[in-house]
């Protein structure tokens, strides 16, 4: 019996022992968590602010590693280099496997990453700056992307590695095969001296320190790097992430400045109308709202086009004819939209923002004029005017079978009367008990209880000035 006591007291003392034991085993045996994200599209606001928003839910959820799925041709340098950036700065690893192509701005998005994997058959390089039609832009630009992926590759330190015999300290990422992925002229002793852009194959890669390894999948990078036991999660866009993308593109805003400039000129066309300033509103609030989450538009551009649109509004309530005042309006209804598609940071580089609001004031100016014309082509076939506007240029006589109604109004002419309602220019007046409808002869605003003179009768309306 006393054995047995003795046996269980012995157990009782090493069961905490056991038991911390596998406590511990259950922490080592902790999964990882590792936040994949793709970055399969041409580098732009879309993919920018999908990224961000991946980076911060992985934060938000204590990913331990991402993970890059990388395959595009490149895109806006502007945003590449914010997602540089981004990868940079980021407390937690981050690797990237390159499924087919990182070129050009995809280069130097795969540079700021600490791992690269890529994909037999794959490539990284070809960072040259270049326009919209592939030619290479001048030299001030050329200059900027070699200084900013040259730092890139700095940015992850220097290795000492042993070389015949001896100890060498020298570059994780040589800088200057990076700047020779940009500009043709710079040469690399065993890589390029051949005035050619450096791609660089995997094999090639992997040679010159610029791919720690080949993997077929995202699981097999994961292998390489000794990452078993993993949950692998991934930001799913929202719908609002999927309307902004929609609403961002090109042909969707070019439709929505369209829309802006017809309806500005069906409602100065046919002022009171209604329907075309309200979808003018609409297509603007479209046009907007996208830009200004994605950083584009700022409240100095909704502000300018708020200041047109009250222009306009004057000039088609207020102020007679089409003079200074529409002209103004236009003028800041244009410039807010060709201003909103500008990044904030391309005002910091001057060269840049030359060329950015050229392109988009052509792109503003062409969709412009492609909704004018539009639009008089429309009013012809809805109104059967042959005009650029609606105004009625045919009279219409007595002799040709029309009947007027002459309202004795006429008897009227050189007498005074009082501003029934305010005058803008156009409003009522009465004179003794009669109240006429009244036009201000000269233009001039009239308020309500202003003594006039009615100078003249036309077409059922009294011209009229202060008396």
């Amino acid at each position: 019996m006393k054995k047995w006591l003795f046996v269980i007291l012995l157990l009782a003392c090493f069961c905490p022992v056991f038991a911390g034991e596998d406590e511990t085993r259950g922490v080592d045996e902790k999964r990882e968590l590792v936040y994949k994200v793709d970055i399969k599209d041409e580098i732009g606001p879309g993919i920018w602010r999908l990224t961000k928003r991946s980076f911060d839910r992985a934060t938000d959820e204590g990913a331990d590693v991402i993970l890059v799925h990388m395959n595009t041709y490149g895109g806006m340098v502007v945003y590449a280099d914010s997602l540089r950036s981004l990868i940079l700065n980021y407390p937690k690893p981050v690797w990237v496997f390159i499924d087919n192509n990182a070129a050009s701005a995809g280069a130097l998005i795969s540079i700021a990453c600490d791992r690269i994997y890529m994909r037999e058959g794959a490539n990284i390089g070809a960072a040259t700056v270049v326009n919209q039609t592939g030619e290479a832009m001048p030299d001030k630009y050329q200059s900027y992307m070699r200084s900013m992926i040259r730092a890139t590759a700095q940015a992850h330190g220097k290795d000492t590695v042993a070389e015949n015999g001896r100890t060498v300290v020298r570059w994780h990422r040589d800088p200057l095969i990076a700047e020779a992925m940009v500009d043709d002229r710079v040469v690399v002793e065993g890589v390029t001296d051949s005035g050619k852009v450096v791609t660089f194959t995997p094999h090639e890669a992997m040679q010159y320190g610029y791919c720690d390894g080949i993997a077929e999948n995202v699981a097999e990078v994961l292998q390489k790097e000794g990452v078993t036991n993993y949950e692998l999660r991934q930001y799913e866009p929202t719908t609002l992430d999927q309307l902004i993308g929609f609403l961002i593109s090109p042909i969707v805003q070019g439709i929505l400045i369209m829309v802006i400039i017809g309806g500005i000129y069906f409602e100065l066309q046919t002022p009171g109308v209604g329907f075309p300033l309200v979808a003018a509103v609409t297509a603007c609030l479209l046009y907007f709202a996208p830009l200004y989450l994605e950083g584009f538009a700022n409240y100095v551009e909704i502000i300018l086009f708020v200041v047109g649109l009250i222009l306009l509004l004057l000039e088609i309530f207020v102020i007679p004819g089409f003079g200074v005042t529409g002209i103004l309006g236009i003028v800041c209804v244009v410039g807010s939209l060709a201003l909103a598609g500008i990044d904030d940071f391309t005002f910091e580089f001057l060269p840049d923002f030359t060329s950015a609001i050229i392109r988009s004031l052509f792109f503003v100016v062409s969709c412009s004029l492609v909704s004018l014309f539009g639009s008089i082509w429309l009013s012809q076939k809805l109104f059967g005017s042959r005009r650029l506007n609606f105004a009625l240029h045919a009279e219409q006589k007595v002799e040709d079978g029309f009947v007027g109604v002459d309202m004795a109004v006429k008897e009227e002419i050189g007498k005074e009367g009082v501003a029934f309602t305010d005058l803008r220019p156009a409003g009522k007046v009465s004179i003794g008990d009669d109240v006429y409808d009244a036009v201000s002869e000269t233009g001039a605003f009239i308020t309500r209880g202003t003594s006039v003179r009615v100078l003249k009768y036309q077409a059922g309306q009294v011209y009229v000035v202060k008396a």
